[in-house]
Parts: structure tokens; C-alpha cells; sequence
């Protein structure tokens, strides 16, 4: 039997080599990003909506249900599969990658560990056909201390009734299935919170305004409104009163596709630098021909290998079933800033034409400043990591 850190070391050393399978829907994704999706999103940015035609196309190429089993629909497959695809979308646009993460990573995550086999049957194959999931547990008051939320759900016999109001919901306007969390005892603290398993029909659900974004404005982020929201008892998800822990564990997965779609950004908003740097001339030749400009791409590089590493190494940790916890709040916080700098970097290489809309980079910079704030800021991963290195 292989020691622990025999098996670690043997994860650490497959980290970027992919196999066979692995490439070929690595470059699966991409041709779909490449010819259907980058057409698209200039349109798509200035709409503030996803194409709807793209939507369909993501759950005919089974992206909504990669780690999904195969007898809901799914591909069966893992969370490298899932972040390699999330990865190859962000490179070319961040919000059709969150739309894809969001359900992957997080509802569907949630459904497998958590759901019974009604629960599975039902709503996992509606979501790897044609119906798309959201995560709903922030709220005004409760971002980091997220166990303060306020929503309630009271028991009523054959029924909960869930009254309140969610904030900052991503996939609001296309979701359709809905994991809510309310608390059935605010006296109880975070004992008392439960997940419900909410349709977008269900009576008192409504979704509100749209929020008007700095980035991924593409992807909807909204308000969910509760009023009087009839729950069935069958759609609790887990246990009554172990939400905390469902939310807990599943946005501990959410955090690699987070650190997935902030090295996509970075990888994009560096191609785009180093072809401009090719064609773009001053004094005479190619500004790559400067040792300048040669050493800030090589220190972008770094940074987006360093991310890549920190990514796969989480999401190769958790398919393997080893503890994962520190090594992704690590992969979400370092990716979020390589995306930030490396981007911010390629604006600067273009100069001015990087100021403008007319070229991709300063879009690539608006994007990833989400990624330190989203599924667990930048201070709550530094937190998280801390607590495990020292304890």
C-alpha cells in the first residue's frame, strides 16, 4: 500500500500531464469556444446576456452535466474534466465560463453528495438536459459571515413556506432549480439552516433586478425574492438543519472552478499580449523584440504556470479523494490575483488601444476582479489557509 505522501507525490507529478481522454476534450472545448463562443462576445457584453442559442449548446455537448452520473445523463466524469472545460471557456469569455461553473461545480455537486435517489432521478437529468441550476446563499447582511442570513422557512405540516430575500445570485435569470438556504431557527444559529430545493414556478418565488456589473456582465447576477414560497418536505436536500454543512462543503469544489475560471482569464488576457506584442511596431521593429517587453511576458508566464499548477493540484486532490480544503482556498486566492496582474499587464502592453473596448484586454481585467471577491473572498481564503497550516 502507498503511503500518503508517496500517493501526493504522485498526484503532484501528473498535475499538467493530461492523458489521452483528457486532451481530447480539452480540445473539444476549446473548438466550441474558439468558433461558437468568441463570435459571440462582444454581442453577448454589450447585451449583458448570454446567447441563448450557446446555452443549448452547452448542455447538447454535455458541459452542464460533465461530473453528472451516467444513469441521469451525465458524462460521469470529473472535476478535472469539468475545470479543464471551465478553463478553455473563460480563455475566451468569463461569463459563459461562470454559467457553466456555477452549475457543475456547485449545484450539481451539491445534488450528488447530498440528494436522495428521488431527488437525484428527478432533478439531476433535468439539469443535464436542458435546465439550469443556481446556488442561492448570500443575502444583504450575510456574504462572508454567510451563516447570518435571515431567510426563514417555517414548517406548515405538508410544507415550508420561505419568506426573504437572496442577493448576488449567479444563473438567476436562466435558472430554473434553485438550492436555497433558510433557516427554520434563527435561535439555533447556523444549526437551524437548511437547503431547499426551489423551482423557478413554485408559488412566492420571484426573481428580481438584474445587478448592473463592473465584469462578466454577460452572466446574470440577481436577486431572488421569497414571499410566502411554498416548499414541498420532499425537497429539503441533506438534512433539516445541516445546510451550513452543505454549503460549506460544496462551495470547498465551487472554489477550484473559481481558481478554473480566473486561469483562464489570465491564459487568454496573455495569448492576446503576446500577439499583439508580435505585430504591434515602434522604433522600427516588433515591441516583443524588446528584452523589456520579453521579460514582463516571461513574468506573466510564471504567474499563469504557477496558477495552473495550484488549480489542477486541487482539482487532482479532489478526484483522488484526499483532503483538498487548503489547497484550494490556495488556487482560488492565488489565481484570482495572477488574473488580476496578468491582465492588468496586457492592458499596459497595448497601451492606449488597451484602454479601449475596441481590443479584448481591458475586458479581460474587468472580469477578473470578481474572482477575489465571489465564492469566498480574497481575506476568507487567507483565513482558511491559515487555519490549516496553524491548528
Amino acid at each position: 500500500m502507498q503511503s500518503a505522501s508517496v500517493a501526493h507525490a504522485a498526484i503532484i507529478n501528473g498535475l499538467t500531464t493530461l492523458s489521452e481522454e483528457e486532451e481530447l476534450f480539452r480540445a473539444s472545448v476549446r473548438e466550441f469556444a474558439e468558433g461558437e463562443v468568441r463570435p459571440r462576445v462582444e454581442q453577448m457584453e454589450h447585451a449583458s446576456k448570454l446567447d441563448a442559442d450557446l446555452i443549448k449548446q452547452c448542455f447538447e455537448l454535455g458541459l452542464m452535466a460533465i461530473e453528472s452520473p451516467e444513469e441521469y445523463g451525465g458524462a460521469g466524469s470529473t472535476i478535472f474534466n469539468a475545470i479543464l472545460a471551465i478553463e478553455e471557456i473563460a480563455r475566451v469569455d468569463a461569463s459563459l465560463s461562470v454559467f457553466v461553473d456555477v452549475h457543475n461545480t456547485l449545484v450539481t455537486n451539491a445534488f450528488m453528495r447530498w440528494g436522495n435517489d428521488d431527488l437525484k432521478k428527478k432533478y439531476l437529468s433535468q439539469m443535464a438536459e436542458s435546465k439550469v441550476g443556481a446556488f442561492a446563499l448570500s443575502e444583504a447582511g450575510s456574504g462572508s459571515d454567510a451563516f447570518a442570513l435571515k431567510t426563514r422557512a417555517v414548517d406548515k405540516g405538508d410544507h415550508y413556506e420561505l419568506n426573504g430575500q437572496k442577493l448576488w445570485i449567479t444563473n438567476g435569470n436562466e435558472a430554473e432549480i434553485f438550492i436555497v438556504f433558510a433557516t427554520i431557527d434563527p435561535e439555533a444559529g447556523y444549526k437551524g439552516i437548511t437547503a431547499f430545493i426551489v423551482e423557478k414556478g413554485f408559488e412566492g418565488f420571484s426573481v428580481g433586478k438584474k445587478e448592473d456589473k463592473l465584469g462578466i456582465r454577460a452572466s446574470s447576477t440577481t436577486e431572488l425574492i421569497l414571499d410566502g414560497c411554498k416548499v414541498p418536505k420532499e425537497n429539503v436536500l441533506g438534512e433539516v438543519g445541516k445546510g451550513y454543512k452543505i454549503s460549506i462543503e460544496t462551495l470547498n469544489e465551487g472554489r477550484v472552478g473559481i481558481g478554473a475560471q480566473m486561469l483562464g482569464i489570465a491564459q487568454g488576457a496573455f495569448e492576446a499580449a503576446v500577439k499583439y506584442t508580435k505585430e504591434r511596431e515602434q522604433f522600427g521593429q516588433a515591441i516583443g523584440n524588446f528584452q523589456a517587453v520579453q521579460f514582463q511576458l516571461a513574468e506573466m508566464a510564471l504567474e499563469i504556470e504557477a496558477t495552473r499548477l495550484l488549480v489542477y493540484n486541487a482539482a487532482r486532490l479532489k478526484d483522488a479523494g484526499k483532503p483538498f480544503l487548503k489547497e484550494a482556498a490556495m488556487a482560488k486566492l492565488y489565481s484570482s490575483r495572477c488574473a488580476e496582474a496578468v491582465s492588468s499587464k496586457a492592458i499596459e502592453l497595448f497601451g492606449g488601444y488597451g484602454y479601449v473596448k475596441d481590443y479584448p484586454v481591458e475586458k479581460f481585467w474587468r472580469d477578473s476582479k470578481i474572482g477575489a471577491i465571489y465564492e469566498g473572498t480574497s481575506n476568507m481564503q487567507l483565513q482558511t489557509i491559515a487555519k490549516l497550516i496553524t491548528k
